[in-house]
């Protein structure tokens, strides 16, 4: 199954992975994904957001869900999301090969635009399904082409994907190097950190950049390049996450002084007071940089995310208990679905250098298949 995805929407110059909703790769992996379902007779559904669920239809009571993401962030990796879609149909393979007839169904999950990387909201497939996200509010979301989502998709107010689902479990690389720290193959999550995004429009003055005196400028980029170091130094002192990873000016010109610069923050901390506490030293030091250059800054927050604790009694089931529980400052599917009072729980497997979103990320593949393994057990005890 690896190698079935390898190719797909695979960057020849970087090596990376462009895997955006509703777009050609992502499309392909969708259609494959069904192949697939459908070649080990489970029954697939599908929402009218775009998100699959393939059941194996065992036993009776609240379903078991398991499974992750296809799409990836522009110029991603290989692991990030489709690891867990593809160990969740080789865990249902294992669990077959052991001659387990679970009593309860196992669904295997594909949730839509997880990264956000096209419309700006992340998990914004698992937000629609369990309604933290209005059908209503989504529609009207855009990509950096101008498309909107309701241009792509049919939408509706409800998704029946989730009305059967008693728990959750995502199995999904580390996006850092804890586990390899303490020297472990697999681990279990013990929650996700409040995380947001949020748009920073500064506004200016075009103008002539070879006629324009320094003194005589209201150049917006400045005051930009200084919120950009201002956040690298409060996260630091406040040990938190802040990136700014997206830039757009206005008009973009070489021999112009811009009119507007717009960036995206990526903040990421350990209690929601910290993150509080960082956008708002960030946005202030915006402000204050703006008077004195001349121009203004407007901050707007387009998701934010509040920190999420897995489900420790699942978690305890699904785990051995000689696993390391570690927390993750990267946002899931599975946080969502906790946070709309799902039953969650989450594993990991090591990545070996710690890096993600990038086409450096990895995973030996002796640890994938003990991920698989350990995932075959955590069903195989959890759908007893």
């Amino acid at each position: 199954m690896w190698a079935d995805l390898a190719p797909v929407g695979r960057s020849a110059a970087s090596g990376g992975y462009f895997r955006q909703p509703f777009l050609s790769a992502e499309r392909e992996l969708a259609a494959w994904f069904e192949e697939q379902a459908r070649a080990r007779g489970l029954e697939v559904e599908t929402d009218a957001f775009g998100n699959t669920v393939a059941w194996w239809r065992t036993g009776s009571g609240p379903g078991l869900l398991t499974g992750s993401h296809l799409d990836s962030v522009l110029d991603g990796g290989a692991y990030d999301g489709p690891l867990g879609v593809v160990s969740a149909l080789a865990a249902l393979d294992r669990l077959r090969e052991r001659g387990v007839e679970p009593g309860r169904p196992i669904g295997v999950a594909v949730f839509v635009e997880e990264e956000g990387s096209r419309f700006g909201l992340a998990c914004l497939g698992s937000r629609l399904a369990t309604g933290a996200v209005s059908w209503d509010a989504a529609r009207e979301l855009r990509d950096r082409d101008g498309t909107a989502l309701g241009d792509v998709v049919e939408g509706t107010d409800a998704s029946p994907l989730l009305g059967d689902v008693g728990a959750y479990v995502e199995l999904h690389v580390e996006q850092g190097r804890d586990l390899v720290d303490r020297g472990a193959a697999v681990g279990a999550g013990s929650g996700i950190w409040p995380h947001g995004r949020y748009r920073f429009d500064f506004d200016g003055e075009a103008n002539h950049a070879g006629t324009t005196r320094m003194e005589d400028r209201a150049d917006p980029m400045l005051t930009c390049a200084m919120t950009l170091l201002a956040a690298n130094k409060q996260a630091r002192l406040l040990d938190a996450r802040a990136t700014f990873g997206r830039v757009e000016v206005v008009p973009n010109g070489t021999n112009a002084v811009p009119s507007r610069v717009r960036a995206w923050l990526d903040a990421r901390c350990a209690t929601p007071e910290v993150l509080d506490t960082l956008v708002g030293a960030v946005g202030r030091q915006a402000r204050e940089r703006a008077e004195r250059d001349g121009t203004t800054v407007q901050v707007t927050p387009e998701s934010v995310s509040g920190a999420v604790g897995f489900d420790a009694e699942l978690t305890g089931r699904a785990a051995e208990p000689s696993w390391p529980v570690v927390p993750t400052a990267a946002g899931h599917d599975a946080g969502v679905l906790a946070a709309a009072g799902v039953p969650t729980a989450m594993l990991f497997v090591r990545n070996p250098t710690g890096v993600s979103h990038s086409p450096a990320e990895s995973a030996e593949m002796a640890d994938c298949l003990a991920g698989v393994e350990a995932l075959a057990d955590a069903l195989e005890r959890l759908g007893s």
